[in-house]
């Protein structure tokens, strides 16, 4: 039965184009070629990038949160209570005035202190600014090695100034030693994130976020597997030229250097613009749907690449729709949080908790 399971899904017919088989991917004639077996060695490399990520964030971005002034608020403990506790656990973390009124008699507080404790509650919950700007610190460290790596990886090669170039003697194109490090390393650092992303900040694009990481895993993988690996380098490119400013751009504002955060913000949005928006489905979407097309017929493997495209260019969309948002925001001298935030409330309460004090 799984030899069975296992020699359908392997089947040439779904990831290869017709009168290809995965013999045709062996090493031979002094090429060398991706193979699945490769992907293996991400697993372990991902947890070496979280055991790095650990040591940087405690003694190198630590200690530069401390010289920028940033420290962590230490928010008011809510007091011990099963009642209050199970509710905001298992049901809700605002509840609503109604609910309010039925806790406050079960747990015989009144419904000030009922609601003072969910406030309490929820602020415990909320990562402090230091935890932000390690974390922020660690993306971007990796995303600006990962884009300068990636540059220097590929401005010497033809596709990367001509797409055509990506199917030319396709699918002959001997892997690089360059290409290799490139995919393994980006693909250890996605999976690192996916298995740290219940410790991560979570915001409102929590699930999107989740989708991305899933959608770029898959992505990677297949296009390694059936040698797209061209496209893929200028895929994992583009992406990271944003990235890089993001991060910079969040660590300014939780220095609170205003001036830099948003200088860095608007260079940021036109960059995603243009990369995400404009590159990304008029060049690089069009490069895997248009031209394969001119070399075979298409096949499944050809349909689900590009679907997973698709479905990165909406996310882009919409991430897009909450740039626009902040610079909305921006032009108009009301942005102070990103939009993705769950913190929308946090000052909010804090004045009403110190009233209530």
């Amino acid at each position: 039965m799984l030899e069975t399971l296992y020699q359908w899904f392997w089947w040439d017919r779904i990831w290869l184009p017709a009168n290809l088989t995965w013999a045709d991917l062996e090493d031979k004639e002094g090429r060398v070629y991706a193979k699945a077996s490769h992907l293996y060695v991400s697993v372990p490399y991902a947890f070496v990038f979280l055991l790095i990520r650990y040591l940087f964030e405690r003694w190198i971005a630590t200690p530069l949160a401390v010289s920028v002034g940033i420290r962590d608020r230490v928010h008011l403990k809510a007091e011990d209570n099963h009642i209050l506790q199970r509710y905001y656990t298992t049901q809700c973390r605002n509840p609503p005035q109604a609910d309010v009124d039925g806790l406050s008699k079960k747990s015989s507080l009144s419904v000030r202190q009922v609601e003072r404790w969910f406030r309490r509650r929820r602020n415990q919950d909320r990562p402090g600014v230091l935890k932000k700007f390690r974390e922020a610190s660690w993306r971007f460290l990796f995303y600006l090695s990962a884009f300068i790596g990636g540059i220097f990886a590929l401005y010497d090669k033809q596709w990367f100034y001509d797409t055509r170039e990506v199917w030319t003697s396709f699918p002959k194109q001997s892997m690089l030693r360059s290409q290799y490090w490139y995919y393994i390393l980006e693909l250890s650092f996605y999976g690192s994130l996916l298995f740290s992303v219940a410790f991560d900040v979570k915001r409102k694009d929590f699930k999107e976020q989740i989708i991305h990481h899933l959608a770029t895993l898959l992505l990677l993988s297949f296009s390694w597997c059936v040698n797209y690996i061209r496209i893929g380098t200028l895929v994992m490119l583009v992406h990271d030229a944003s990235d890089v400013l993001l991060e910079s751009a969040k660590l300014f504002n939780y220095a609170k250097w205003e001036t830099t955060c948003k200088s860095l913000f608007v260079l940021f949005a036109i960059v995603f613009m243009v990369t995400r928006l404009i590159i990304f489905p008029f060049w690089l979407i069009h490069c895997t749907w248009v031209y394969p097309v001119q070399y075979y017929p298409p096949f499944f493997g050809y349909y689900f690449f590009n679907v997973m495209l698709l479905v990165l260019l909406c996310l882009h969309m919409f991430w897009a729709y909450l740039i626009l948002r902040m610079i909305k925001k921006f032009m108009f001298g009301m942005l102070t949080k990103d939009e993705r935030s769950e913190n929308d409330e946090e000052e909010e309460e804090e004045r009403s908790l110190t009233e209530d004090e």
